[in-house]
């Protein structure tokens, strides 16, 4: 089953957190994740950090509800919040 919420990912390119974030969210139906790449943009890595107020990557959106980095992703997933927000109407 795909997935109804929008993803959005800040990450760089050679980043393993941003990579098993990817895996992960993948893995709980997400087919699609718009990858904002702060190591090519540096006004996107301001733009991250401007709407986190974090400086490491990956930061995850889904929709506008920011989950944080990998670990508060998979922290998340555990608690058995992730689906809820990946499938807000069910």
């Amino acid at each position: 089953m795909t997935t109804t919420a929008s993803v959005r990912m800040y990450c760089t390119a050679v980043c393993p957190y941003c990579v098993r974030a990817e895996a992960l969210l993948g893995q709980r139906g997400v087919a699609s994740i718009e990858k904002l790449r702060v190591d090519l943009d540096p006004q996107l890595r301001d733009e991250m950090i401007a709407r986190t107020g974090r400086r490491s990557v990956p930061q995850i959106f889904i929709g506008e509800h920011h989950v944080g980095g990998y670990d508060d992703l998979a922290a998340l997933d555990r608690a058995g919040k992730l689906m809820p927000l990946l499938n807000p109407n069910p």
